[in-house]
């Protein structure tokens, strides 16, 4: 008897049933056809093997299997011992199930001498109907199958040309089916012909937990969050901050006092009002406006705010169009700051230098003058819409026309908040939809320019071209409707169009670039005996701010802008500044006097020092060029230091140039308290006019017209209709039998006279006289009397 131990070279026992059986058993079972019986002398498939005395033994010394055909001889203990040389199978058992089917525990080709303790032994599928044998010669029982492990291998994961051994040693794993094999340490293999679940890893354990899934509450609250830390988020807080900071006390007392003076930011307020309420009650009706009575087309004798509509359909009466106006004054200086930001950070500026445009485009000095003039400083939209437009196209200054960046989106945004900048009025958005037109002539030479240098298709796209088509055309439009009711006006009245002579008082000389005007808390006292000097100050006080000039200055040596670049903002400085200059620039006669001239619309604008409001932008981005070159070198010396002390110091000193602009802007602005409505205003019949009646004047009467809008003969505007001036002349003498008659003519059937008015004045004589042989009444009503026609 033999045991066919390891390295030894003795043979050990086969089974009583022939390779052929078994082969032909396993092929029946899995549903292929069964191969040709094999001798035992080719069974390894390995290598060439030779016969030693009745034994196969492989070309590396080892016994890989018995050719004897007789039955095996039990060892000493009843079991007949696996042949080591044939690879330790014990541990190596592949399994038999695959894709989810169940299958017997397979072993390996050696057998036990007894079916309690069995070697190996297969298992047919329960779907095999010829029932197979066993490797010991015995009829195998029932669920057994008559196939050896490397044969179930061989023919359901292995080609056919496999190697037996080479397949034990690539077998899967026990943990892999269903049912595993038990192993024994000396080499035996006892199965437990049940199945038993798979046993979870024990270092599972000592995984992470895994991540809860947030709750919406939680998603909505990240996103919130996110938001909020977001750049342009920020951008636009710190813009609304400071612009509440740097105009105070606009916001102390804001139904009672209006900065600068209650005069023209009266009128201001009424068109705010006039244009909501209208646009709610009858559209039909909004250019012809409730004061001026009875001309036509009186909302168009000034700039009309009409943009700011919206706002003007929330509240009504004086004391809420204070509260608007004084709002409205806030956000406008926000909203340009924000513009401007976004606009040099669009064109590649870092944050810092993106800051210090929108503070010195906001807050320069020149336009502290224009703190009454809430349709100059509604200029946010100018840099807001150019930065949009920019965005949608691809294009920055510094990183120049990248196609891949290129979204239609931004350019329809982009022309929208330019239309609406041009509903405004026409003095701060002509000059801009000019540029505009421009900006889009010079594009496309350059792209068509680049295409024939290059020789190839510069890409551009259908989507975009139709966006800026379809904007361009709603912006054209924009303008066609708002210029028809100026166009109007010039029919009737002739006599309103400026002249040239109007422009020369209003143009300003070279040295009002380096005046500041008196609300500059800085330089406002400084600069005193310097505006004595100028024949007409609150227009020709443009200092846009030393600081600015200074960084600016720096800009053009020392900038993150290339070369060509910085070259082509100073020549715009320039030009602008030329322009600004009107016909204090050789008289303006290549400059503009030709714009004045032959350019539509142009002849209405009597004040070209407000084109001061593109030179400041330019210096801003030449200054933000300049201010982004030094906050990049600080950090990369920052990064160079080890250890990075004083890292922090050098970093905050780049916000100096920032703190410096800021401080030049701030301001000593007034904020007087607006007269108080009439009681009689609140209860008069209209059509209805008030007297004293003068430009100033009118601008309160207009505001008191807010409760309820009725018909008023008076009204403040950029000229003064003859009518209005008839009205004025007749009136002096009232109440007589001529100015009644002629009041009644325009069909005037109320007539306050305000008595806190008429010290000094025709009035002051003829207020208590009685009216009853005129044929009117007359009637006290708080500090007014109302005479009713």
């Amino acid at each position: 008897m033999t045991t066919g131990q390891p390295g030894t070279g003795k043979a050990r026992p086969t089974p009583g049933g022939s390779d052929a059986e078994i082969r032909s058993a396993a092929a029946s079972a899995s549903g292929t056809p069964a191969q040709p019986a094999r001798t035992a002398d080719a069974v390894s498939g390995d290598s060439p093997e030779e016969t030693v005395g009745g034994q196969s033994r492989s070309s590396d010394g080892g016994a890989t299997g018995a050719t004897s055909t007789s039955d095996p001889k039990p060892s000493k203990n009843g079991v007949v011992k696996k042949d080591a040389g044939a690879g330790k199978s014990g541990d190596r058992i592949g399994n038999a199930a695959k894709d989810g089917t169940e299958s017997a525990a397979a072993t390996s080709d050696s057998t036990t001498s007894s079916p309690a303790e069995t070697d190996s032994t297969t298992v047919a599928p329960k779907d095999s109907a010829p029932a197979t044998t066993r490797t010991d010669g015995a009829p195998a029982k029932d669920g057994e199958g008559g196939r050896t492990e490397d044969d179930a291998a061989g023919s359901k994961e292995s080609p056919p040309s496999a190697p037996r051994r080479w397949w034990r040693w690539t077998g899967k794993g026990k943990r892999a089916g269903k049912t595993a094999s038990l192993v024994k340490t000396d080499g035996a293999t006892k199965t437990d012909g049940a199945d038993k679940p798979v046993e979870p890893d024990r270092w599972e354990a000592f995984a992470s937990a895994p991540e809860p899934r947030p709750s919406i509450v939680t998603r909505s609250g990240r996103a919130v969050g996110r938001f909020l830390i977001h750049e342009w988020t920020l951008a636009a807080l710190c813009s609304l901050a400071l612009a509440v900071l740097m105009t105070w006390p606009t916001l102390r007392y804001p139904r009672y006092t209006l900065p600068q003076d209650y005069w023209d930011p009266s009128l201001q307020a009424w068109q705010m009002a006039w244009s909501g309420h209208i646009l709610l009650a009858d559209p039909a009706r909004l250019w012809q406006s409730n004061t001026f009575f009875p001309e036509l087309w009186s909302f168009a004798f000034s700039d009309t705010l009409l943009g700011y509509a919206p706002a003007g359909m929330l509240g009504s009466g004086p004391e809420d169009a204070l509260l608007r106006y004084n709002i409205m004054f806030v956000l406008a200086h926000a909203l340009a700051t924000f513009g401007a930001y976004a606009l040099a950070r669009q064109l590649g500026a870092g944050r810092i230098g993106a800051a210090v445009a929108g503070v010195s485009y906001t807050y320069a000095p020149w336009l502290l003058a224009q703190a009454g003039h809430l349709h100059v400083l509604s200029n946010g939209g100018i840099p807001l819409a150019l930065a949009m437009l920019a965005r949608g196209h691809g294009w920055s200054l510094r990183h120049g026309y990248r196609p891949e960046r290129r979204h239609d989106g931004w350019v329809y945004a982009g022309w929208l908040v330019a239309a609406w900048q041009l509903s405004l009025g026409f003095g701060i958005g002509l000059p801009f939809a000019y540029f505009l037109a421009g900006a889009v002539l010079v594009a496309v030479v350059l792209f068509y320019a680049r295409r024939l240098r290059t020789r190839q298709a510069v890409p551009f796209g259908r989507r975009l071209f139709l966006a800026d088509l379809l904007g361009g055309l709603f912006f054209a439009g924009v303008g066609l409707l708002m210029a028809y009711p100026f166009y109007q006006v010039t029919e009737l009245h002739p006599y309103a169009e400026r002249t040239i002579a109007d422009v020369s008082i209003f143009s300003p000389p070279a040295s009002g670039f380096v005046t500041a005007p008196a609300e500059s808390r800085i330089w406002g006292g400084l600069h005193e005996g310097a505006r004595a000097a100028l024949p007409w100050h609150p227009e020709m006080t443009l200092l846009p701010g030393f600081v600015l000039y200074a960084l600016a200055l720096g800009g053009l040596f020392f900038s993150v802008w290339r070369l060509r670049h910085r070259l082509l903002l100073l020549a715009g400085v320039l030009v602008t500044m030329a322009f600004a200059m009107g016909t204090r620039f050789f008289d303006g006669t290549l400059t503009y006097v030709p714009l004045f001239e032959h350019v539509p619309g142009w002849s209405g604008l009597r004040t070209p020092g407000r084109l001061m409001l593109w030179t400041t932008l330019l210096l801003g981005l030449l200054a933000a060029g300049a201010v982004t070159a030094l906050t990049d070198r600080v950090r990369e010396l920052t990064a160079q230091r080890i250890p990075s002390w004083p890292g922090p110091w050098l970093r905050m000193a780049t916000l100096l140039p920032l703190l410096l602009v800021t401080v030049e802007g701030l301001n000593t602005t007034p904020h007087p308290v607006v007269p108080t409505q009439p009681a009689a205003m609140r209860s008069a019949q209209g059509p209805l006019l008030v007297l004293p009646s003068n430009q100033s004047l009118d601008q309160h009467v207009m505001l008191w017209s807010t409760s309820g809008f009725p018909d008023v003969v008076n009204g403040g505007s950029g000229f003064t209709p003859r009518q209005l001036d008839d009205v004025r002349r007749v009136s002096q003498s009232f109440p007589d039998q001529t100015s009644v008659d002629y009041l009644r003519t325009l069909g005037v059937r109320t007539v306050v006279l305000l008595r806190g008015q008429v010290p000094g004045t025709p009035w002051e004589i003829t207020i208590d006289t009685p009216v009853e042989s005129l044929g009117i009444s007359r009637q006290d009503v708080g500090d007014a009397v109302v005479y009713r026609l």
